[in-house]
């Protein structure tokens, strides 16, 4: 009775299965260079848990151009996009899974939109064709973007069999990301990949 309680429990998310402990990912390209800015996800066979809802997400309209170029949030979410350019700026996202439109506003104004069903969103503005960013959104508490040196870590993945995403906007795969298995107990993982060139608009996006 009490095993079978457990592992309803964990099924549940309220508990973590035992022997839980620390993942780190690195992605690199084709030579060995660390990739930033690509979104890793690890879904665990059992112990599932969504990412908490917290606050102050933001997506900065500085220097033409959108900060972060990623930003990972949970589902259910609400993203503000205040404008600290001198000119205005047109936010939108044709993606499925939030489509918007913030209409031209003014520096040191903002708007706030929700984010509620997991997905990857792109950004772009109307005034400025060259501004781009994406916002993942997920149901998975263990997901994170990789900084400047392709490393994303996790502090308390379970210790059981799980599938790993890699998600980058230039990734040389359906849908900008491959998915791979990831062992039982691992502590690090290195994943390479394959990426096209970013657009010259927007070389500050690796």
């Amino acid at each position: 009775m009490r095993a079978f309680l457990f592992v309803l429990l964990v099924s549940l998310g309220i508990v973590s299965p035992a022997f839980a402990g620390p993942l780190t990912v690195r992605v690199v390209d084709g030579s060995g260079r660390p990739v930033a800015n690509a979104v890793v996800t690890v879904r665990p066979s059992t112990g599932k848990r969504p990412m908490q809802v917290g606050r102050g997400y933001m997506v900065k309209q500085k220097d033409l151009r959108f900060q972060p170029f990623v930003l990972v949030v949970p589902a259910g979410a609400t993203v503000s996009f205040p404008n600290f350019d001198p000119t205005q700026h047109h936010v939108y996202s044709f993606s499925p899974p939030k489509i918007f439109e913030l209409k031209l506003f003014a520096k040191d104004q903002s708007r706030s939109v929700r984010f509620d069903k997991p997905g990857v969103i792109a950004l772009g503005c109307n005034i400025h064709d060259s501004m781009s960013a994406f916002i993942i959104v997920t149901d998975s508490a263990w997901t994170a973007a990789t900084d400047s040196s392709g490393f994303a870590r996790f502090a308390d993945v379970p210790a059981t069999a799980a599938s790993m995403t890699v998600w980058h906007p230039y990734l040389r795969a359906p849908g900008n990301q491959m998915v791979r298995n990831l062992r039982a107990g691992s502590a690090t993982e290195t994943v390479p990949v394959r990426l096209r060139p970013p657009p010259l608009h927007n070389m500050g996006g690796y």
